[in-house]
């Protein structure tokens, strides 16, 4: 009887094999090719891959890859240099927010449509969290003023921001805007990028191959003197095997690994129209969004008060937007920090305006 052929499970039920997928989605996010130029060149393979079918390996591989290849990321160095650069998405100009350290070295990289200061928060907030960075010392920013209010008012969220010299010289910023030459002279091939998912997905792939370019991961970059391929990195850095070169040590994340029933449930759930399951997405500093089956989401804040671990309700989305979300956090901050309930309060509240009724 035949033996089913052992693959990564994210590759599960796929019609092409995981190493054209890669190649594929390596290619395009490291050299200067659109989606037609990778179809014509796997048709030289005799491999029929439509141009559309490469941007669907884009949009859901990236993040994928891009998680794998962070158990490998090198810290970088305190003193960041943060711009913003505009790329244009759908004909419309957007934002796209890169800091380096002072060594040139990436940061992080977000696509926003507009240079606000929520825009600015949504950046440093995320920066702090990558793998391999740590919380900065010193940031270079240019003259958005923008930026300079936003990085100031997240002392109020967190006090370790208060800590953090900000600085604004010109010349200082030169190492990013230098740096901005990769992302740009990359985006120029493309024949233009409609979506604002896709075109945050394909950046933010594009950031990866250019780190890799950098050697900003723990990965041997050579063997026996002679220098590895990229094909071999990749191959490294996904699998996450152990090997005798020491190339990579850490076993693959359990990703996307669910059981065939499990899948077969989900899949019949959907059909129905009914999914038997929630989703969090996570703000940081204890801020969710619960998205219910229904479609529906819904603000909470999760908190510890006298040793319970509790969550308080603020609001359903878009009703309360992420800014008044956060507001409603920090006066919930507020109350634990006197010693009060915010949960108790809220009840308390309730009912005073019931009784009123």
């Amino acid at each position: 009887m035949p033996q089913a052929v052992s693959r990564d499970p994210i590759y599960r039920r796929r019609r092409y094999s995981a190493e054209l997928i890669e190649q594929c989605v390596r290619w395009y996010v490291t050299y200067r090719l659109s989606y037609r130029d990778l179809t014509a060149m796997m048709a030289e393979r005799e491999m029929t891959v439509s141009h559309t079918t490469i941007m669907r390996w884009v949009r859901h591989y990236v993040p994928e890859y891009e998680r794998r290849w962070s158990r490998f990321s090198k810290p970088t160095h305190p003193s960041w240099r943060m711009d913003e650069t505009s790329v244009s998405v759908g004909g419309r100009w957007n934002y796209l927010y890169r800091a380096v350290d002072r060594n040139g070295k990436s940061v992080h990289s977000l696509l926003r449509e507009d240079r606000t200061i929520g825009a600015a928060q949504d950046f440093f907030r995320q920066a702090v969290k990558v793998p391999g960075s740590v919380w900065p010392e010193k940031i270079n920013l240019d003259g958005n003023a923008a930026s300079h209010l936003g990085l100031r008012l997240l002392g109020d969220e967190d006090s370790r921001w208060r800590s953090v010299t900000v600085r604004a010289r010109r010349y200082l910023n030169n190492v990013v805007e230098q740096d901005h030459r990769a992302i740009k002279q990359r985006s120029r091939s493309m024949l233009g990028l409609k979506s604002f998912h896709t075109a945050a997905v394909t950046f933010s792939g594009i950031e990866l191959a250019h780190r890799i370019r950098k050697r900003q991961f723990t990965l041997a970059y050579e063997r026996q003197g002679r220098p590895l391929s990229l094909k071999d990195l990749w191959d490294h850095a996904l699998s996450g095997k152990s090997s005798s070169d020491g190339l990579a040590t850490s076993p693959p994340p359990l990703m996307h690994q669910i059981s065939r029933s499990r899948a077969q449930l989900r899949a019949t759930q959907a059909r129905n129209g009914v999914v038997r399951y929630r989703r969090r997405m996570h703000f940081g500093q204890s801020l969710y969004l619960q998205v219910m089956p229904t479609g529906r989401r819904y603000w909470h804040y999760r908190y510890r008060f006298e040793g319970r671990q509790k969550q308080l309700s603020l609001g359903r989305y878009p009703y309360v937007p992420v800014e008044s979300a956060w507001a409603r956090r920090h006066a919930a901050r507020h109350f634990l920090e006197a010693g009060v309930d915010p949960a108790g309060q809220k009840e308390a509240l309730r009912r005073i305006n019931a009784d009123g009724v």
